[in-house]
C-alpha cells in the first residue's frame, strides 16, 4: 500500500485526448519525509510515520522539534502513521532497499489510473434541522399550520415517558473524519507535487488529506 499526505487545493477539470471532460480534485501531496518507523517486534505493530505541512519552529514544541530532528526533517505540523505502507526506495537504491528515516515520499509513488482512497475531515455545516440533516419531508403549509419544518411526534407521554436513544433529531452535521473509497488517480504532476483525483474528496479547501492505494 502506497501512502502520502496532501492538502486539498480545490476542484477543476481536465480534457482527455478523445475530448472527454473529467472533473478532478487537485491535491498538493508531499514531499513527506519518513519521521518514524514502527516495528512489530519493538512496537507491537508495523507502520511508517509521515510528516507534512512545513511551519515555523515557534509553532511546535521542543519535543516535536526533537522528534523531527532525528529524521533531519524540517518543522512540520502534521504527523500521520500508515500501517502496512510500502514506500518506494530512495533514488539510487535498489527496489528491495529498506525504508529509512528521512526518506522522502512523493507523488511518484502513485500511478495514473490507480485506485486510491482518501480520508479527511468533512466540511462542517453546523447545527441543522431534520429536513436538512435526515431528509425529512415538511408538514402542511396551508390553513395556518405552524408545522412546516418541525420533526413531528418523537414518542408517547405515559410510556416510556422519555425519548429513545438513536432518534433522528436535529443536530450538528459535518466536521467528522470520512474516507472516500474507489477513487481514481486522473493525473500526476511530479514537478509541482500535484495529485489529480477524479471526482470529489472529503474536506474543505486547504484541509489535510490522507491518500492510500485502495486494494
Amino acid at each position: 500500500m502506497s501512502a502520502i499526505l496532501g492538502k486539498k487545493l480545490g476542484m477543476t477539470q481536465i480534457f482527455r485526448e478523445d475530448g472527454e471532460v473529467v472533473p478532478v480534485t487537485v491535491i498538493e501531496a508531499g514531499p513527506c519525509p519518513v519521521t518514524a518507523i514502527r516495528r512489530e517486534d519493538r512496537d507491537g505493530y508495523s507502520a511508517i510515520q509521515l510528516a507534512f505541512d512545513e511551519v515555523k519552529e515557534s509553532k511546535l514544541s521542543k519535543a516535536e522539534l526533537g522528534h523531527l530532528a532525528k529524521a533531519d526533517a524540517a518543522p512540520m505540523r502534521v504527523l500521520v502513521e500508515f500501517r502496512d505502507a510500502e514506500i518506494s526506495p530512495a533514488e539510487g537504491e535498489e527496489g528491495d532497499a529498506e525504508v529509512k528515516l528521512g526518506q522522502s515520499v512523493t507523488v511518484e509513488s502513485f500511478e495514473e489510473g490507480q485506485k486510491v482512497k482518501v480520508a479527511g475531515i468533512t466540511i462542517g455545516k453546523g447545527f441543522q434541522g431534520t429536513v436538512k440533516r435526515h431528509n425529512f419531508g415538511r408538514g402542511p403549509v396551508s390553513h395556518g399550520s405552524h408545522n412546516v419544518r418541525a420533526p413531528g411526534s418523537i414518542g408517547a407521554s405515559a410510556w416510556p415517558a422519555r425519548v429513545f436513544k438513536g432518534m433522528r433529531l436535529p443536530g450538528q452535521i459535518g466536521g467528522k473524519r470520512r474516507s472516500q473509497l474507489g477513487l481514481t488517480v486522473a493525473g500526476i504532476d511530479a514537478e509541482k507535487n500535484l495529485l489529480l483525483i477524479k471526482g470529489s474528496v472529503p474536506g474543505a479547501k486547504n484541509s489535510i488529506l490522507e491518500i492510500r492505494t485502495d486494494g
